[in-house]
């Protein structure tokens, strides 16, 4: 039997990616009553599959794209302040040789290679500089170093390089967790008012009577609820087209184009704590990244992706194209034996028409349907980077329909943990370990990396380890389970592992399917209750 919520909702949301937690924040902040259904876990898709960087996108001024760069750019240091525990800032390597030679069709491209001929398959250091200065001032940069130059001979970010490479640009972006992220601005928007479902289907939904009727399914339980909302949020990332055309049946010209980025996790390839830029003779970058201190984190591809129920896997000829890519910078050969985990997400970006995966447009685009009713608004595209500010823009369209909705607020408002300075994470690392001395400075550093100023409330009133119940491995401890069930929506061995940390590159299949034994227990201990 279907049961009917007496509630009439303000915006109901489909989708648990950083975009319909960063809109369900803004809304329930202004006031409004939102409702969000996830169908599997909040970022079980491509919110926690992305490279892992805050970043202006660099190689975008290539593509023109000013203002999403400017945008970006901006964006860096404002969420920088509001999550100082899950993001911080890296330096990025950008090695250069004067032989270096490009495939490439960007606008840039074209047009260097009308004007000055000689220069056609060419990235100049003229240009390399030009991009990396508008780069340094288009944000209004204010906590970030700025652009410098390396003498790769003898600056230590050499070593690891082929000795070809002589010179490099350093420059400035940011580090994010991005599943963390996602979860963080969910509990936010809960705490607001929100009410947040996961593993939670949206079957059908209907205009009637100038409300949306959506009917939802419970994924555990197979019981059905009929929801109501004045409106409708499509943020169902890749299966957004999916959602319009089965789930609402509304007609619309707009299409998405599905974009798949593959990674590899390697064992560590250099001792620094420095990022590479890398640039391919295809005309593609990549970049490696020190990952989770004892890794390095390299990608990403651009492919594209038909269907979106077919889950993304970074292939073997992906594996071999980034092997071979790095390959051509670093000194020892990076092989698929050195390849320890691989992920891969599938991007919704808007279909502008580009020829290619690479060149399509990484900009979102918003669009309301109001025809025959209720109003949907369908999005498209987006980076992480700028979420908060897509989230604005979906509320200023929402405003449309809600006549004296507050203004935008989230600006350097802290998510869960990160009510603390930018520079603040070595001090309450230290102080954490002073007031839990059973802890180790890899275990202190963990916690606060995850929960910031609430790693305390995680940890409790424990005296010493044992206090904190069953040790799973790698420093994951049952206490910390409770936390992540009752305040962070994992349900799953899988959701803690791979999305709420990264334990599963050091722990045993035995450990990880002990964890998934503790939680089900768990569970049906609770149901019961």
């Amino acid at each position: 039997m279907q049961a009917t919520d007496d509630q009439i909702n303000d915006l109901f949301i489909i989708g648990g990616g950083i975009n319909g937690c960063g809109i369900a924040r803004d809304a329930a902040g202004r006031g409004l009553s939102v409702t969000l259904a996830e169908m599997n876990d909040l970022a079980s898709a491509t919110s926690s599959a992305s490279t892992k960087l805050f970043h202006g996108g660099l190689r975008y001024l290539e593509y023109f794209e000013i203002r999403l760069v400017r945008e970006a750019l901006i964006e860096r240091e404002t969420l920088l302040r509001a999550m100082p525990h899950i993001s911080w800032p890296m330096r990025f390597v950008l090695p250069y040789h004067k032989d270096m030679r490009f495939d490439s069709e960007t606008p840039t491209s074209k047009l260097l290679s009308t004007v000055m001929p000689w220069m056609r398959g060419r990235r100049p250091a003229w240009l390399i500089r030009l991009g990396l200065f508008m780069y340094d001032n288009l944000g209004g940069r204010k906590i970030l170093p700025g652009t410098k130059s390396l003498d790769l001979r003898s600056a230590p970010e050499g070593g690891p390089l082929q000795d070809k490479f002589e010179t490099a640009y350093e420059y400035s972006d940011c580090w994010i967790e991005d599943a963390r992220l996602v979860v963080l601005n969910a509990r936010d928007a809960e705490s607001r008012g929100a009410r947040i479902m996961v593993r939670t289907e949206v079957v059908s939904a209907e205009r009637v009577d100038e409300l949306w009727h959506v009917t939802i399914r419970d994924r555990a339980t197979g019981e059905s609820q009929l929801v109501r909302a004045r409106m409708l949020i499509n943020a169902g990332g890749p299966w957004v087209g999916d959602i319009i055309q089965t789930k609402i049946r509304v007609n619309s010209r707009e299409g998405v184009r599905l974009v798949r980025g593959s990674h590899i996790v390697t064992k560590k390839l250099y001792d620094h704590d420095k990022c590479y830029f890398f640039q391919g003779e295809d005309g593609r970058i990549i970049f490696a990244i020190p990952y989770e201190q004892d890794f390095t984190l390299i990608g990403t591809t651009d492919q594209d992706h038909s269907d979106p129920s077919e889950p993304p896997v970074c292939t073997e000829a992906e594996q071999k194209y980034l092997c071979e890519f790095a390959t051509k910078y670093f000194k020892k050969p990076v092989t698929q034996d050195d390849i320890v985990w691989t992920y891969s997400g599938v991007r919704p970006l808007y279909d502008d028409g580009a020829s290619s995966a690479t060149a399509a447009t990484r900009d979102y685009t918003l669009k309301v349907d109001a025809q025959g009713g209720a109003p949907v608004l369908n999005v498209f595209g987006g980076k992480i980077t700028t979420y908060r500010r897509l989230a604005e823009s979906a509320l200023e369209k929402v405003a449309e329909h809600f006549p004296n909705l507050p203004g935008s607020w989230t600006a350097g408002v802290s998510l869960p943990g990160g009510d603390f300075p930018v520079d603040g994470v070595q001090d309450l690392k230290q102080t954490l370990i002073q007031d839990y001395p059973f802890l180790t400075e890899k275990w202190a550093a963990r916690l606060i990396r995850a929960y910031g100023t609430e790693a305390r409330a995680v940890l409790g009133e424990a005296q010493d380890a044992a206090d904190l119940g069953e040790d799973f491995g790698a420093t994951l401890t049952a206490r910390e389970l409770e936390w992540l069930m009752d305040k962070e929506y994992a349900l799953s061995a899988e959701d803690v592992v791979w999305r709420r940390n990264k334990l599963g590159l050091r722990l045993s299949a035995d450990q990880i399917a002990r964890i998934d034994q503790w939680m089900s227990e768990r569970l049906k201990t609770d149901d019961a209750a």
